[in-house]
């Protein structure tokens, strides 16, 4: 973040991660703690990491993929900086925030799955326990312990946990998909067991299956057709481990015609046959 002309920075930090840190941790190169100024306004085309800006009191906004938002005291705000973005202070009442740049493996598909480019304002967190965090990232980033990567990866996740949790439980988290889409996963939910095709569920959507396809993605992170396919797993492992039925019956009643594509696929998503999932499951390994 820039300062403006009276903009007060509270905690202002640096930092550079190890090459082989980034592989493997959140890393935080940049955070900071400020009492904006009214004229205070960031405004970038590209940057890298992601923004974790939480809002302690005053207003602010912040513009993403062309949609702007109101930001209030108690609201979160995540920008993926790789994308353009920008946020500005309320005149009448700047805001004061807190905030951590980080940067590290899966940030960018976690933001995806969170919808953070059409909903990048999240209310609702726990505030306490997200204020306990920064306050423990800061002091990480200018202890620059040996011990001090791992454990700022951990206070990272840990801030991330509060904000997908908060994202749940306000139940907008992918606010841009058709509302025809939830049809078509209650249906998948519902009768996991039906033979569907792509074309047949983006007839259900009112969608071109090429668009269904990039929607139900950006949604859920996986294509549908993969989503059902988890969905008979998750199916087939219930009755696994509360059943007798043969492995051959299981997986008809989950939608496989075939036993041997079943086991294949059993094994593709749990790294286990099916027999050996129930023998684990029952207690007889």
């Amino acid at each position: 973040m820039s300062k403006g002309p009276e903009t007060r920075f509270l905690v202002s930090l640096h930092s550079t991660p190890a090459p082989a840190h980034q592989d493997v941790f959140y890393t935080v190169p940049r955070a900071g703690h400020l009492q904006a100024s009214p004229s205070h306004r960031i405004s970038r085309d590209r940057y890298p990491g992601h923004e974790l800006i939480l809002c302690l009191s005053g207003r602010a906004w912040t513009r993403v993929a062309g949609r702007t938002h109101a930001i209030r005291p108690g609201d979160f705000v995540w920008l993926n900086c790789h994308h353009p973005h920008e946020h500005w202070a309320e005149p009448s009442d700047p805001w004061e925030a807190m905030w951590v740049r980080a940067e590290g493996p899966q940030l960018a598909k976690l933001s995806e799955l969170m919808s953070v480019r059409a909903a990048p304002v999240i209310a609702g967190v726990d505030r306490k326990e997200a204020v306990a965090a920064f306050k423990e990232a800061f002091r990480l980033v200018a202890d620059r312990a040996p011990e001090s990567p791992a454990r700022l990866h951990a206070v990272v996740a840990r801030l991330l946990a509060v904000v997908c949790a908060a994202r749940a439980r306000s139940g907008d988290a992918a606010p841009d998909v058709p509302p025809a889409l939830a049809k078509v996963v209650e249906r998948m939910r519902l009768f996991y067991f039906e033979k569907h095709t792509l074309e047949g569920l983006a007839r259900l959507a009112g969608l071109s299956p090429t668009h269904f396809t990039r929607v139900f993605r950006a949604a859920f992170g996986t294509s549908p057709i993969d989503w059902l396919r988890r969905e008979r797993i998750s199916q087939a492992k219930r009755r696994l481990a509360g059943s007798d039925d043969e492995i051959k019956e299981i997986a008809a009643q989950v939608g496989f015609s075939d036993r041997y594509f079943f086991s294949k696929d059993f094994k593709r998503h749990t790294g286990m046959t099916p027999g050996q999932y129930r023998a684990r499951e029952q207690g007889g390994e």
